[in-house]
């Protein structure tokens, strides 16, 4: 059906003159196009997108040195301490799904951005926008699971907001959460201090997020169920510090995956990532599931995992403490840092050959999160 509807647009000739024009009105593409004068999907997806939406629209908007690191939570110096600061919102398609809940997302998405940067997180808002007509019990099942995830992650819900918006303007519930956290002395932990040398290391299998969304979304049935991967790390980075404050750079790969979080490091810091494809921590049930549906593991998000640049002399410490922790356990080396082809990253396949990982345009599922 695609090539005849590409084949009705081209040039055809007129009886008495020369080819006509062609006619563009019935066309489409299957990802965005980058110059869009409306916001799209994509915009929202963690790739390519977004990235240029913040650089070219927002972050010259609001202007300021806080924001230019871009990291997942800004570090401030206020009153002598050094605070982490991060805001999320969460829009995820089922509220509910295999592993966790919007709720479970809303805390733990935040308080890992903060971990991100080595603090230790304390304080969270939480806003509501909820839809008109949404049961109420649903409600009462989110605060639920938002309350128990903040008790699990030693943090405490400080203040917070409620909107109502019309029936059919919403999708049953949204939340938004803003978080703090002190972080400690000595520790400096952000995409900008990549170096050539640095091992990367992934905390464990990537991918459950990702597919656990699309299989209750989508109906289907992989054999065996997939749950998330929803969890808060704080801890976990808490057990790398203990072993060195001296961690380059910290990331939970969210939106766009493994392959984005590497991508937007490596730019960030103008060096080369090179990733052992075999490396990578795929559980079964994420490689068939994205075989069926024709989807890259790399490119899918995960919301219990982070990928570590750690300097080679404490690299094996590192990842002896990661693993050592339940959050951990599957904890693996994957590539390393190099001064070669700045801002790229590059897999070595199963084969032996070599294949640039993309930035992806936008996301290959929404409302992930």
């Amino acid at each position: 059906m695609a090539d005849i509807e590409i084949l009705t647009a081209l040039p055809t000739t007129a009886p008495d003159g020369p080819p006509s024009a062609p006619d563009f009105s019935g066309w489409s593409c299957p990802l965005p196009l980058r110059d869009h004068p409306r916001v799209v999907m994509g915009h929202g997806g963690g790739g390519a997108m977004s990235a240029e939406l913040v650089a070219n629209l927002f972050a010259p908007a609001f202007g300021g040195p806080a924001l230019a690191g871009l990291g997942d939570s800004a570090v401030l110096e206020l009153g002598g301490a050094r605070l982490a600061f991060s805001t999320d919102s969460y829009v995820v398609r089922p509220l509910f799904f295999p592993g966790g809940s919007i709720g479970d997302l809303a805390v733990n998405g935040t308080v890992n951005d903060l971990a991100m940067s080595g603090a230790r997180p304390a304080y969270l808002s939480c806003g509501f926008i909820l839809e008109e007509g949404v049961e109420m019990a649903a409600v009462d099942r989110v605060a639920r699971a938002i309350g128990a995830a903040a008790r699990a992650a030693g943090v405490e819900i400080a203040t917070g907001d409620t909107k109502v918006v019309e029936a059919g303007h919403g999708d049953g519930i949204y939340l938004n959460t803003a978080g703090i956290g002190l972080v400690p002395a000595g520790v400096d932990i952000r995409p900008q201090r990549a170096a050539p040398g640095d091992v990367v290391i992934v905390s464990g299998e990537i991918g459950l997020h990702g597919v656990a969304i699309m299989s209750v979304r989508e109906g289907l049935e992989f054999g065996v169920e997939i749950e998330s991967d929803c969890a808060s790390l704080g801890g976990l980075v808490e057990a790398m510090l203990a072993v060195t404050p001296d961690l380059h750079v910290l990331r939970d790969p969210t939106r766009g995956g493994l392959a984005a979080a590497l991508n937007e490091i490596a730019l960030a810091a103008g060096v080369g990532v090179v990733v052992n494809e075999r490396s990578v921590p795929i559980p079964p049930q994420v490689a068939n599931a994205c075989a069926v549906l024709g989807l890259d593991p790399l490119y899918v998000a995960n919301e219990g995992k982070l990928v570590a640049f750690v300097p080679r002399r404490t690299a094996d410490a590192v990842l002896d403490a990661m693993r050592a922790h339940p959050l951990g356990v599957g904890a693996a080396v994957i590539g390393e840092c190099v001064p070669d082809h700045p801002g790229m990253v590059v897999a070595r396949t199963a084969f032996g050959a070599t294949r640039v990982m993309d930035l992806p345009i936008g996301e290959q599922l929404p409302r992930i999160c």
